[in-house]
């Protein structure tokens, strides 16, 4: 696995805040899935796009965007590579000509067919190992803290109240 190497027998404290606790676990889950992916020549990302699109069926490139609370450029970034591996493919939208839908190819719906496999794999050991009830809220709370009202009333949060610093 992908980690940097340990130089003593450092061990890092628990994060202070939820956004570093999110963005290290991120980070680790990340390895892991990546690790897992190899064998399909897929990192976690183009997997998680590849499955995106596979539900959605041929979104537009903004509303795929939206549904990974990504930005379009990120998303555009990302795509490059499953656009000239042949997985996907971008097509303007028949109704207005200033979009692009996002499809699978044929050998993007082999490839998400066969790294769907490994994700259930993966899903399946993280069940047992963290434990299916835990996942389950788990998998609850970051769909709720990836939600547009979540971000909305935290930013309307921000901008209305003052919060008290913690104390030393």
């Amino acid at each position: 696995m992908k980690s940097a190497t340990p130089c003593s027998d450092f061990a890092p404290l628990p994060s202070s805040c939820a956004n570093g606790s999110v963005r290290r676990a991120s980070r680790r889950l990340g390895q892991i899935y990546d690790e897992a992916f190899v064998e399909c020549g897929l990192k976690a990302t183009q997997y998680s796009l590849l499955s995106q699109i596979a539900r959605y069926g041929q979104p537009k490139m903004r509303e795929l965007a939206q549904a990974l609370v990504m930005d379009l450029s990120a998303l555009g970034h990302t795509l490059k590579p499953l656009v000239r591996d042949g997985l996907v493919d971008l097509q303007v939208d028949g109704n207005d000509r200033r979009c692009r839908r996002v499809m699978l190819t044929p050998a993007g719906q082999q490839k998400y067919e066969q790294a769907r496999k490994v994700s259930e794999r993966v899903s399946h050991i993280f069940d047992q190992t963290f434990g299916v009830e835990e996942t389950i809220k788990l998998r609850e709370a970051m769909d709720f803290i990836a939600s547009e009202g979540f971000a909305r009333t935290l930013l309307e949060q921000l901008q209305t109240i003052e919060a008290p610093l913690p104390t030393p």
